[in-house]
């Protein structure tokens, strides 16, 4: 049931930012959703099946085991439940964003990241570009968090909900007010803020990591308010892929046993 939940509000999610992207497109796409998008939905499709056949319910199992046991940071306190959930949510988030940071600086798992970033184009579908192995890796590390902290398990489902929900929208190629987005990335990543995280120049993408709430990046000071050239003209990828014959579906698969170029 909790799969089928997850499912249903990632796929609605990724309707409503795809028809967005059509009718209010924030930058102008070289690369057709012909090319780009079998290689990405192909990856996602790989991962979920992958997931639902090992780890996949890994963090929620350690929660539910976690509360059982009274183990982990948030059981040294009695404490109401909605602040347990309410803590499970920021502290897992932050979680991620050190993750992320993690992907970017070990050069053993960015060759696992650069598969995500490797995309020429920046839409929704780049939200579920990412190598099986960094899947796994980043279920292990979120599983090994949740344990520590001794999780809600209601707060991992809604957690994993809201992650995925995010991701969408802030890798979502669509237009939103100038005004507006200043105003939303006092709470929330928005696309115009983690675009710049995509780009080429590897000063831009060592910044903005933070996926759901924005306020990891302006307390570690990783945060970049605008690009060095315009939303629109801005280099999406990496500049050491800039072929797309060498980003195909098994190109992907095969990207972090090759050798690794130099950022």
């Amino acid at each position: 049931m909790e799969t089928l939940i997850r499912l249903s509000v990632a796929v609605g999610i990724f309707a409503v930012m795809a028809v967005c992207e059509v009718f209010y497109p924030r930058r102008t796409q070289w690369l057709g959703r012909r090319l780009r998008w079998p290689v990405n939905l192909g990856l996602a499709a790989l991962n979920m099946i992958l997931m639902r056949f090992t780890l996949g319910a890994m963090a929620y199992w350690l929660a539910v085991n976690s509360q059982q046991y009274s183990f982990g940071l948030l059981h040294y306190w009695v404490i109401p439940e909605w602040l347990a959930i309410a803590l499970t949510l920021v502290l897992l988030d932050m979680a991620i964003y050190g993750q992320h940071i993690l992907m970017h600086k070990w050069p053993v798992l960015w060759r696992l990241h650069q598969v995500h970033h490797s995309d020429l184009e920046f839409d929704a579908t780049t939200a579920v570009r990412f190598h099986p192995l960094e899947i796994i890796f980043s279920m292990i590390y979120k599983s090994a968090w949740v344990t520590a902290i001794g999780a809600h398990p209601a707060a991992v489902i809604i957690f994993e909900i809201l992650l995925n929900g995010a991701a969408t929208f802030n890798h979502s190629n669509i237009a939103i007010p100038e005004a507006m987005d200043k105003q939303l990335r006092w709470l929330i990543i928005t696309p115009d803020m983690h675009r710049i995280h995509h780009s080429a120049l590897p000063a831009e993408t060592d910044s903005n990591y933070g996926f759901s709430i924005s306020c990891w990046d302006r307390l570690f000071h990783t945060y970049r308010a605008e690009p060095k050239k315009t939303q629109t003209t801005l280099t999406i990828g990496l500049e050491t892929f800039r072929k797309p014959s060498e980003l195909g579906f098994l190109a992907l698969l095969l990207l972090p046993f090759k050798p690794l170029r130099r950022r």
